[in-house]
């Protein structure tokens, strides 16, 4: 089956020096990010402060510029083939739904409640824990549309699992999250959760859409490939555009508490490769397309860290400790992230044996 959707798709292009050393950007951007945030506090206390339910407009913007790109070179008319690949699907909501918010739970418990404790402030670890259960109960959204693209995953694929993970969020965030931490109610941030759900899935999509379909009409297939072909670096620059805020925002906490950061990204960290990881076993072992298994692994590892950072603020506090654990997920979220893509590319040989096996 791999060998077969692999020979339906489109060569991609080489990756450009700009593609290429991605890793390199990134770390410049952080350690940019940090430093502009700590020279120029006001400007990034502005931007910060352009929220609407939580939601960054800025960083909203920038989200926009990275996915669209990739979202034009989506045809719904084929999303209906989606069910050629019900085993990734399968795949990545078994690991987003019974494994990641229990595993963190576990890690959580282990690393922070008994392990780090006597090196973290006292009485803090269980709101760290709540921080990482509320990070690891969201998948991720839009950001995994970079991800899926940096691997060369299958588009319709990537978009249909996101909505319908977006659609199971609404149903079993509060639940989850109430039944690991043990409280009665949850208040989930509503708001917080169907705005960046319109902002960075429905109306990307709607006019990712309608550009596809007038570019096709007006100039057919070659006029649409040049489009894409001026838009890919735009996604990249804004993804980088979009670390340094991130990075900015967050530069007097990592600053002020670098070992406690620290600490907290461990579990993050073995979260993002033990889920990673399980679901590019699974999919091999069911026989899925790599292209179809690489975002699988990507979404079911990565975090939707606006709704987590959103929900810890609701629950516990701007100050909490539940709060910095979710900043600690956006800080580690791109490189670890990036670090994932990597391997899935360098090991596609050994996963397309096995799972032609």
């Amino acid at each position: 089956m791999a060998g077969e959707v692999a020979a339906g798709r489109p060569p991609r292009p080489a990756m450009g020096v700009f593609e290429r050393y991605l890793s390199l950007w990134v770390a410049l951007c952080i350690v940019a990010g940090i430093g502009l945030g700590r020279l120029l506090p006001a400007l990034f206390g502005t931007i910060a402060g352009a929220e609407l339910a939580h939601v960054n407009l800025v960083v909203a913007g920038l989200i926009w510029l990275m996915i669209i790109p990739m979202l034009l070179k989506i045809d719904f008319g084929a999303l209906g083939a989606v069910r050629r690949h019900w085993k990734g699907v399968g795949v990545t909501l078994f690991i987003n739904w019974a494994v990641k918010p229990f595993s963190m739970a576990l890690l959580g418990a282990v690393f922070i409640g008994w392990l780090f404790a006597p090196l973290l402030p006292s009485g803090s670890p269980p709101a760290y824990i709540a921080g990482l259960v509320l990070l690891a109960a969201a998948p991720c959204t839009a950001m995994v549309f970079v991800w899926s693209n940096l691997c060369d995953g299958e588009p319709t694929y990537t978009l249909s699992q996101v909505a319908l993970n977006d659609l199971i969020m609404v149903f079993l965030f509060a639940p989850l999250v109430a039944l690991l931490l043990g409280v009665a109610s949850v208040a989930v941030p509503w708001d917080t959760l169907l705005l960046s759900v319109a902002l960075y899935i429905v109306a990307p999509v709607i006019v990712a859409q309608l550009v596809h379909r007038g570019i096709l009409a007006n100039g057919g297939q070659a006029a649409l490939d040049r489009l894409l072909a001026t838009l890919g670096p735009v996604s990249l620059v804004a993804l980088l555009a979009t670390l340094v805020l991130l990075f900015g925002f967050q530069g007097e906490q990592i600053v002020a508490q670098p070992g406690v950061i620290a600490l907290l990204a461990v579990p993050i960290l073995l979260q993002v490769y033990l889920n990673a990881g399980l679901a590019y076993w699974l999919s091999r072992r069911f026989g899925v397309a790599w292209c179809v298994a690489a975002p699988a692994a990507l979404i079911g590892a990565s975090n939707f860290f606006e709704l987590a950072v959103a929900a810890a603020i609701s629950l516990f506090g701007l100050k909490s400790g539940a709060a910095l654990a979710t900043v600690v997920g956006v800080l580690v979220e791109v490189p670890v992230m990036l670090s994932v893509v990597a391997i899935a590319k360098r090991t596609r040989g050994w996963y397309e044996r096995g799972a032609a096996a």
